[in-house]
């Protein structure tokens, strides 16, 4: 279940938390023709980059070229967290980062594994995130739904936190 955080310190800490328990995103190069396509990522909370390996001869890596903002969109195995995040997106060269996340799901991937040339290794570094952390007890919030749509002095239901985070600053 998603905390609640009051802090953009907290957030963050909690958005860092979440991509690194679900590697699983949709990545799309900003102000291409380029759909969002699914992903892993290998979030890199030490040193403020979210990484992924892809091939030369993908969609994905023709749009990045040398360099392109990027948008990375996330959602929690419970649905009760949410974030878009935004940064560049580079093609990078850094055989030992590559080797540390290699494995043998990324090798399926590849037919010559590891030495294929065409693997590439891609770092984003997050500028912004917009996250949403919601309650994950879905009788709950329908609960906060039925009632405030019943009611003209209840407003909209309270059933989470939205922060827009700054990051790499």
């Amino acid at each position: 279940m998603a905390r609640q955080t009051e802090t953009s310190q907290e957030a963050t800490s909690q958005l860092w938390y979440q991509l690194e328990k679900r590697r699983t995103c949709m990545l799309a190069v900003r102000d291409s023709d380029q759909h969002p396509q699914p992903m892993t990522h290998f979030a890199d909370h030490e040193n403020g980059a979210i990484w992924f390996i892809s091939s030369s001869d993908s969609d994905l890596v023709r749009a990045t070229g040398l360099g392109a903002d990027a948008q990375l969109t996330f959602v929690s195995d419970g649905q009760d967290y949410h974030a878009s995040v935004r940064g560049p997106l580079e093609v990078t060269n850094d055989p030992e980062k590559l080797d540390e996340l290699w494995s043998f799901a990324v090798g399926a991937w590849f037919e010559k594994g590891r030495d294929d040339p065409k693997v590439t290794l891609m770092k984003m570094t997050p500028r912004e995130a917009a996250v949403w952390a919601s309650q994950g007890n879905a009788v709950l919030v329908g609960l906060k739904l039925l009632r405030a749509s019943m009611s003209d002095s209840e407003g909209h239901p309270n059933v989470g936190v939205h922060h827009v985070l700054q990051l790499n600053t």
